[in-house]
């Protein structure tokens, strides 16, 4: 199946093609946005949400070819579908020019919509054909500091890499206080501050060497301690695409303090873990970073992971979640003797202990999440083959 966006101001317009759509049962659709997105906005959805096709609404043919011609430059191989109320010959032209290659106005003809999003669907195949590519980005974020993120984002990596398909890393981001390299004495010197001061070119070359892989998981750290560590955004941008077709899932340890490199990674995530313990103040942040990351139009995406349970709670499941906003995702029992004893010997929990068995649990959850979503593949991948034979380049998906 498809994966699609409807980018359309028109309520109505949007409204009759997604009825039209869900009868069909080719495409379903991810995300609808009532207004333009800015060319940064756009390149993040593309990024997060990897979309087969974008339905793009010419009320303003200014902002519809902007995005036409940006989602054509960036090789990301998303089609584009027009939308309008009318078929006029000078804007199928001008969209022609653009680079969308299908168009839609009203009435929708069910039938060509169908061959053209068959065509789209077979365009797909074959740019996904022999790619293997991170189709889960998770993001693993303190409510505060100290409520144990490390250990969750360490474990959960180890965990899903037993379970999952492909290789999964885990790459810590904390610059003002990792402690992945800490927990698993690790002794690679290499580590993020690397793959950022070289060019990806280099890095291709040493990858291999940079990692400390434990099975199926890779592991990245932080290095040394360096709150001045500035990851660019074209930079994580180029890290993000370099990472995506070596591995099925990544995973990110973040320091919490809202780096403009840690947002553009979760931007790109699938999913934002939130972290807490049930403590006031940890509960206190929780709520006011989920308000923040809302702001960001990341709230969807935010699941948050209580960690430390305690067998008697002071307040029920419920009423943090009342506190919270939203519900809990998991919830981790209190092993602080189970935990400490793994650090001091530079291993992960023992996997037959409670807490173990907990972090099997919450990774099949996350991979059946996962699967329930149905994400298509991330990786940039050269431009789809360009369609011909109808209306010169556009095809038109309306009735006659």
């Amino acid at each position: 199946m498809l994966r699609g966006v409807i980018i359309c101001p028109d309520t109505d317009l949007k409204d009759r093609l997604e009825s039209l759509l869900n009868q069909i049962g080719i495409a379903t659709i991810a995300k609808t946005l009532d207004k333009y997105p800015t060319q940064p906005q756009l390149v993040r959805m593309v990024r997060a949400l990897a979309p087969d096709v974008i339905f793009v609404s010419t009320e303003s043919t200014t902002h519809a070819f902007e995005i036409a011609r940006e989602i054509g430059k960036n090789g990301s191989g998303v089609q584009i579908i027009g939308l309008s109320r009318v078929c006029d010959p000078q804007i199928l032209m001008e969209a022609m020019r653009a680079g969308i290659q299908e168009f839609a106005a009203l009435p929708f003809d069910r039938v060509r919509l169908i061959e053209g999003l068959r065509r789209i669907e077979e365009a797909a195949k074959e740019r996904r054909s022999g790619i293997e590519s991170a189709s889960s980005v998770f993001s693993f974020v303190p409510a505060k500091a100290g409520v144990g993120t490390s250990t969750v984002a360490l474990h959960t990596a180890l965990a899903l890499s037993r379970s999952a398909d492909g290789k999964i890393l885990l790459s810590d981001l904390d610059m003002s206080g990792g402690m992945v390299q800490f927990m698993l004495r690790l002794e690679n010197s290499y580590s993020i501050s690397d793959v950022a001061e070289r060019s990806i070119e280099l890095v291709e070359g040493i990858w291999p060497y940079m990692v400390t892989a434990f099975g199926s998981l890779d592991v990245l750290h932080s290095g040394r301690l360096n709150p001045a560590f500035d990851f660019a955004g074209a930079r994580i941008h180029q890290f993000m695409d370099f990472l995506r077709p070596r591995y099925g899932t990544l995973c990110f340890d973040m320091s919490g303090n809202f780096e403009s490199y840690s947002l553009e990674t979760m931007h790109e995530s699938t999913r934002i873990f939130l972290v807490c313990t049930p403590e006031a103040p940890a509960l206190h942040l929780a709520r006011e970073k989920y308000d923040y990351l809302a702001e960001l139009e990341l709230a969807d995406r935010v699941n948050i992971i209580m960690n430390r349970w305690p067998k008697t709670p002071a307040a029920s499941l419920q009423q943090i979640e009342e506190q919270l906003g939203l519900p809990v995702f998991a919830t981790l029992a209190n092993d602080y003797d189970g935990v400490q004893r793994a650090v001091s010997e530079g291993r992960s929990v023992e996997p037959s202990s409670n807490l173990g068995k907990q972090f099997a649990g919450l990774a099949q959850t996350i991979l059946k999440n996962e699967a329930n979503a149905w994400r298509t593949s991330a990786a940039p991948a050269a431009k789809a083959k360009k369609f011909s034979g109808l209306f010169s380049a556009a095809r038109l998906l309306l009735s006659e």
